[in-house]
């Protein structure tokens, strides 16, 4: 694209990328000096134009400007990069049906329901924590909600892959940070808000507010798709342009489950809004995905869908690795690898396995916690732990440069009545939960989900996944060899 087709009575000369990372090598390229939390992108111009950009967008003088660099000056770099960048990309997010999903948790899992359900019908994208997807590509993830420049990037391949729609998490710092501003949202959904991020954050006040963010700037043509059981979900939408739509379990809502039945493999419920009720079946299992497949349920009818041609795929939906991950290899006894790492999540996914578990029998849990992360929810989620498990196995989990025995203490700290033991290797870990398993007892290896890495002192490590190691463990030392 030509410059001057970017900013109005510049020179005509080819821009064949964007970026604001400095390090990365971008011929012919814009720069944009954006402020983030760690580094100014004003201190990096040299590097960049040894990176291939030939014009600088800046808020903050610079000196020693060159005669061979197109330099602009700019009140607000972030509003500018989110405008060039839609525009460069030929504004793809207009021309798909995007859903946006925000929350504490549930994100992924309300987002890849709706790429699932929304493909049956349409071609459907997804970006998120778990990865990128739309057609037969599956990339890496980036961030949960990737910087400006990808983000427009991606929507642009997916518009080009035939894609109709694309499911996009909205994290807290995706939104914050102004990623998300000039992406077109149809649906933008609320799951929940509970205590995580605050060491990004500071304050749940500070954590709402971002989150809130999102609503504030959708447009009156969006439809804003909120939890009306959470203590923020009126709240969150209070000053949207957006038409408002609700949904809950607890209260009366637009879209209100009025019943349900929870099984180990599947759940039943009856779906009321407008003036219709309706029995339908899952094969989601647990009160939380309940939530999941509701806000997907009313992001799809909203957008267009009726629910008569999605009730037949409700049985069918792709259960999302390391969500809930049932692992029978044949043992007598119960295993579930989950995601959960907060202290909400934590305790829905123990609700669900005390539902599902006889009285006579355990919960187990291995778990652990980030480190460099939210300290403050270490002893509360020891206390969540505590009021539903019989034996916990405290592990290390992406420590960084922190001692995983600290760590684990941490949580310790919030337990009162229930035994626990510290084992820092997670594969170690595992083992032990395994070892003190009986028959129809419930393991749950939390925390990790399908994740292949370790967060350790000098950067990812390599590790198995909970799920494999689940599996290995089996096979080397609890089936012996007939």
């Amino acid at each position: 694209m030509k410059l001057n087709e970017l900013f109005e009575g510049l020179p005509e000369i080819e821009i064949k990328h964007l970026f604001s990372d400095s390090r990365k090598k971008r011929d012919d390229a814009i720069f944009f000096c954006v402020k983030g939390m760690m580094f100014d992108g004003h201190k990096f111009v040299d590097q960049a134009i040894e990176n291939g950009a030939i014009v600088i967008v800046h808020s903050d003088d610079l000196n020693n400007q060159r005669d061979d660099i197109i330099y602009i000056k700019v009140k607000d770099v972030l509003e500018v990069f989110n405008r060039v960048a839609d525009k460069f990309y030929g504004e793809p997010s207009h021309k798909m049906r995007i859903f946006g999903v925000t929350g504490t948790n549930g994100k992924s899992s309300t987002a890849s329901i709706i790429k699932d359900l929304y493909n049956e019908f349409y071609e459907c994208g997804y970006i998120g924590t778990i990865d990128i997807e739309y057609g037969n590509v599956k990339l890496p993830a980036l961030l949960t909600t990737p910087d400006i420049d990808d983000l427009h990037g991606i929507l642009k391949d997916m518009l080009d892959a035939g894609m109709k729609g694309c499911a996009l998490e909205a994290s807290s710092m995706g939104i914050e940070q102004r990623r998300i501003d000039s992406v077109n949202f149809d649906i933008a959904i609320f799951t929940n808000l509970t205590h995580d991020h605050l060491d990004y954050h500071g304050t749940m006040q500070n954590y709402f507010q971002a989150k809130k963010r999102f609503f504030d700037i959708l447009d009156e043509n969006a439809v804003a798709i909120t939890n009306i059981d959470d203590e923020y979900g009126e709240k969150i939408v209070k000053d949207t342009k957006a038409k408002i739509v609700t949904y809950g379990i607890d209260n009366d809502a637009d879209y209100h489950i009025s019943s349900y039945q929870l099984l180990k493999n599947k759940t039943k419920f009856t779906l009321e809004f407008g003036s219709h009720s309706y029995d339908l079946e899952t094969n989601l299992v647990a009160r939380f995905n309940l939530y999941n497949l509701l806000a997907a349920l009313v992001a799809l009818i909203e957008s267009g869908l009726s629910i008569e041609e999605i009730e037949p795929h409700l049985t069918n939906i792709h259960q999302i690795s390391g969500r809930i991950d049932r692992i029978d290899d044949g043992q007598p006894f119960n295993i579930i690898v989950d995601y959960a790492h907060t202290p909400d999540g934590i305790e829905q996914l123990c609700q669900f396995a005390a539902a599902i578990t006889p009285k006579d029998k355990r919960i187990i849990v291995v778990t652990g916690s980030a480190g460099k992360r939210d300290a403050l929810k270490r002893p509360i989620m020891g206390s969540v732990l505590d009021k539903y498990c019989d034996m916990l196995v405290l592990t290390s989990e992406d420590s960084r440069d922190e001692d995983p025995y600290k760590i684990a203490e941490d949580i310790a700290s919030g337990i009162e009545k229930t035994n626990y033991i510290i084992i820092n290797d997670r594969y170690d870990a595992i083992r032990q939960a395994i070892d003190l398993a009986e028959p129809n007892d419930l393991i749950m290896v939390l925390g990790k989900g399908d994740e292949r890495y370790m967060d350790m002192e000098y950067g990812k490590e390599e590790w198995m996944g909970d799920i494999n190691a689940c599996h290995d463990i089996l096979k080397k030392y609890y089936f012996t060899e007939e």
